[in-house]
């Protein structure tokens, strides 16, 4: 049994929109949870089996996977039948993995980095900057439409996902503005927002 434990509009919907564009929306329960927001609305829900009360968690045979990444990385080897995520041994995988890894260690941190303001050496030595992550982002998108190539892919949906909700925050660079279009015209993209809107977000 697949459970994914989900808060509308936050950062699991982009874990729905997978689950969507992998076909599995009728093997997996999505179950709405409210989690504490930072206009200090909702708060940590009980029924949320999350060890920290956070979104996105998925349940699998009693077992819980943490991080979307992760969650990600997990499902698209689940469902290896809708080519979301390149297979082991697959040509692709490890710039799939890079990717996959890269959001988390670089591109979410200096994100966060660059929207508070804060700045230090050993910031930008761990966990470099925006400016590393445009020409990391560019340097991929000459060489095709997708972050593999032409092979649109869960790494698309995750690396895309900050500067959709933070559009302020998108590198002025041609290709990269393109790219977040194209990820946002797939068909996943207006079921996954009729479904956070017909769930009220807490």
């Amino acid at each position: 049994m697949l459970t994914l434990y989900h808060a509308p509009r936050s950062r699991s919907t982009r874990v729905v929109r997978l689950i969507d564009e992998l076909g599995a929306l009728d093997r997996v329960t999505i179950e709405i949870v409210t989690i504490p927001r930072q206009d200090g609305s909702g708060g940590r829900d009980a029924a949320n089996p999350h060890p920290e009360g956070k979104v996105p968690y998925l349940v699998h045979d009693g077992v819980g996977i943490r991080e979307t990444n992760a969650i990600m990385l997990y499902l698209t080897e689940l469902f290896p039948e809708a080519g979301l995520g390149p297979m082991p041994g697959a040509a692709r995988r490890g710039d799939y993995l890079g990717w996959m890894a890269y959001y988390g260690n670089v591109v979410e941190p200096a994100l966060v980095l660059r929207f508070t303001g804060l700045s230090h050496p050993v910031f930008d030595a761990t966990f470099r900057g925006m400016e590393e992550v445009t020409a990391r982002l560019a340097e991929a998108l000459e060489k095709g439409p997708w972050l593999l190539g032409e092979t649109y892919s869960a790494a698309d949906i995750l690396l895309a996902s900050p500067f959709v909700w933070f559009p302020q925050a998108t590198p002025e660079v041609p290709a990269i503005k393109d790219w977040i279009a194209r990820v946002q015209d797939r068909p996943a993209v207006a079921r996954t927002e009729a479904f956070d809107a017909g769930h009220k977000a807490a």
